[in-house]
């Protein structure tokens, strides 16, 4: 993915003044981090060979009321160094698989330094921006331990796009005691966090009756 120069020259400045900082207070905006794989041990990106940078990913939910222009957004690590400006339009309630493959591609392309999403198996961040004009703001954050980059082992929100943030462990099962928990499903990269929810079918009134009848 490309972008425009005027925003390559602006991101190139925001590599040496973002701060580091952790999960804000509540998100700004209607684009959220959802779920996160720091420590991949297999091929998730469908490339049909496995990397432990390629394979790293993230994934981003619209939770807003109508499609969403991701120009202006970017993605960065605990470091604050983009690792990938989005593009294109999100759908209401879409999912945004981000792979390292992904990002590091940009970051070959922009003249960015080439690590992927560069997510760290001892702990890290993934930090979501959004510039507008002159301002660059934070609109959504979230910084794992490492019982989360474990092989396998992805952290999301539970329910999908609203709840608070589970260990997705059904790969590699967590026993310890360190928060969050896992939850013993499965990740969902680029689908809904349907953990330990039962789905439903909408029914017409006069079908119900004629069930119990």
């Amino acid at each position: 993915m490309r972008i425009a120069s005027w925003c390559l020259g602006l991101l190139v400045a925001l590599c040496l003044l973002l701060p580091a900082v952790g999960t804000p207070a509540g998100a700004d905006g209607p684009l959220l981090v959802n779920e996160i794989m720091a420590g991949p041990a297999r091929d998730w990106d469908g490339s049909g060979t496995f990397s432990s940078r390629d394979d790293e990913w993230i994934e981003l939910v619209n939770t807003g009321v109508s499609p969403l222009d991701l120009a202006g957004y970017f993605v960065t690590d605990g470091d604050s160094i983009p690792r990938i400006a989005l593009t294109g339009v999100l759908a209401v309630g879409g999912h945004l698989f981000v792979t390292g493959g992904m990002a590091h591609a940009w970051e070959v392309a922009n003249g960015f330094p080439a690590f992927g999403l560069s997510l760290a198996n001892s702990g890290d961040a993934v930090m979501l921006w959004h510039v507008t004009g002159p301002d660059t703001t934070l609109v959504d954050a979230y910084t794992f331990k490492s019982h989360e980059a474990a092989a396998d082992r992805a952290t999301g929100r539970s329910p999908d796009g609203s709840g608070t943030w589970e260990v997705f462990d059904a790969l590699n099962p967590y026993t310890g005691a360190t928060l969050p928990h896992g939850n013993g499903c499965a990740p969902t990269p680029a689908a809904p966090n349907l953990c330990n929810l039962t789905p439903t079918r909408q029914v017409p009134w006069g079908r119900l009756k004629a069930t119990y009848r």
